[in-house]
Parts: structure tokens; C-alpha cells; sequence
């Protein structure tokens, strides 16, 4: 079995995939200072609780917070008896190109997107993932990532406002009722909520000129939904992209082993 683990800078994934299909998946607040002793209690109390009992003998990482990944690398060696593969470190081949600048470091998740959106779709791609940041990664015919957008997250916007001005309070993001908003919440909301409808539909329509070919937008994250069903900006969603691509990259490097 193999456990897949996809850690954010908000929230870290644990997905066990069967060969066929995730059995399991849980999500837990991303926190650096956590031990490979925690991280076994948390999940094999969860397993329990599900009445999974597997064995896990094989793991792979996708990590944005540098500090997680040596406690991750113990966590696997410890209680499995395996060493992880880790995304973006050595040892990790993927079985696409990425150009960019010279010296660039492209986030691992972004990577991981891009082979997922490439196994399932094809090439010429815009994927868009919701998350602390708003990414725009950008996949070539061939598959190769060639650079993409970063805006800040939906959520860190509305954390910013709040945190910037004493007189806005801290709001959940949702469709509005109405663009124009009749209380202090529904400004808010309106303008993110609209605000990100417009970011979203110029990055790719851009994106799109300077490509100057059809391409297919895809959506990941958990927001995606929520910006989809307004308007359509997207051609598909997935919600499991980045595992989807993990077991992709894993089955790519353990080929022949």
C-alpha cells in the first residue's frame, strides 16, 4: 500500500492508495514542530477508527514547508520501514520536463499538479489551484511545466482586510447575493467573491493569447466549486489532483524495483 502525503503551508493530506483507488484520506493542520511519533498516533488512531487495517510499504511526499519533510522521512522510516520518495529532492526523478530560469525553485506542489493535470488530460493546460496561494501553473503540449501565476489565496485575503483594518471583521467567503453589498459583510464578500472571478477569467484569457492556442483550464482546491458553479470558468475539477499525481510520480520512480 502506499501513503501519500501532500503538505501545504495550511493543511497536510494522508491518502492510502490500494493500487486502484484511495481508501482513506484525512487532513490535519500543517505544523512544523510535529514529530514522526505524533504523526503515526494521529493516523493509525484514524485507521483504527475506519477499521483500515493495511500495510503501508511504500510513501511519497509533496512538502511547501521545508521544516516537515525531515520528521516526514523518520515518520516513514520508523514505523514502515521505507524510505520516502520527496518530491523536488534527490532521488525523485519526474517523468516530465520543467523549464524555467536557471536557479528557479518551483514548489513541489505545482510540479505534482502539473503531471496529475498531464496523466489525466494531456498537455496545453492551465491548471488553477485554490489554495493559501492562488496558482496558474501552465503545462506544454508535451507535458513540460513552462512557468505559470501566483496570487495570494482567497482566504488570505480576507484574513489581510481583517487584519489590516480594525473596522472589518473576519468573513467566510460565499457567493453574494447581490454585487453590491447593503452591510459591511456583504461588501466583503462581494468584493473578494467577484474580485477573484475576475482574477481568474484575465490570468487565463491572458495566459491564453500569449500561448496563442486552445488550452484547458483545470481547477483544484477546496473553493474551486464555489467560484465554479457562478460562473464558468473552468473545464474540469479535481479535487484529488495532487494525489492523483503523487501516485503518478511514485509508480514513475519505483518502476522496475
Amino acid at each position: 500500500m502506499l501513503l501519500a502525503i501532500d503538505c501545504g503551508n495550511t493543511n497536510t493530506v494522508f491518502s492510502i492508495w490500494d493500487g486502484t483507488q484511495f481508501i482513506a484520506t484525512w487532513r490535519t493542520s500543517t505544523e512544523w514542530q510535529r514529530t514522526a511519533d505524533q504523526y503515526y498516533v494521529w493516523l493509525t488512531t484514524l485507521m483504527k477508527f475506519q477499521n483500515i487495517d493495511v500495510q503501508i510499504t511504500q510513501v511519497i511526499v509533496s512538502s511547501t514547508v521545508p521544516r516537515v519533510v525531515f520528521n516526514l522521512r523518520v515518520f516513514a522510516d520508523r514505523y514502515f520501514s521505507t524510505r520516502p520518495i520527496v518530491v523536488g529532492k534527490e532521488g525523485c526523478i519526474l517523468p516530465i520536463d520543467v523549464r524555467v530560469d536557471e536557479g528557479t525553485q518551483v514548489g513541489p506542489d505545482r510540479l505534482v499538479n502539473t503531471v496529475a493535470g498531464y496523466d489525466l488530460y494531456g498537455g496545453d493546460l492551465i491548471i488553477v489551484d485554490f489554495g493559501t496561494a492562488t496558482t496558474f501553473d501552465v503545462v506544454a503540449q508535451d507535458g513540460a511545466y513552462i512557468g505559470g501565476v501566483i496570487a495570494p489565496g482567497v482566504n488570505l485575503s480576507l484574513e489581510a482586510l481583517h487584519q489590516a483594518a480594525a473596522a472589518l471583521p473576519h468573513v467566510d467567503i460565499s457567493k453574494p447575493q447581490a454585487v453590491i453589498g447593503t452591510n459591511t459583510v456583504a461588501c466583503m464578500q462581494s468584493g473578494v467573491f467577484w474580485g477573484y472571478i475576475g482574477l481568474v477569467r484575465e490570468i487565463c484569457a491572458r495566459i491564453k493569447a500569449e500561448r496563442d492556442r486552445p488550452m484547458k483550464i483545470i481547477s483544484t482546491g477546496g473553493l474551486a466549486p464555489l467560484f465554479q458553479q457562478s460562473e464558468a470558468l473552468f473545464d474540469e475539477f479535481q479535487d484529488d489532483l495532487t494525489m492523483h499525481g503523487l501516485v503518478v510520480i511514485n509508480n514513475y520512480n519505483r518502476k522496475g524495483t
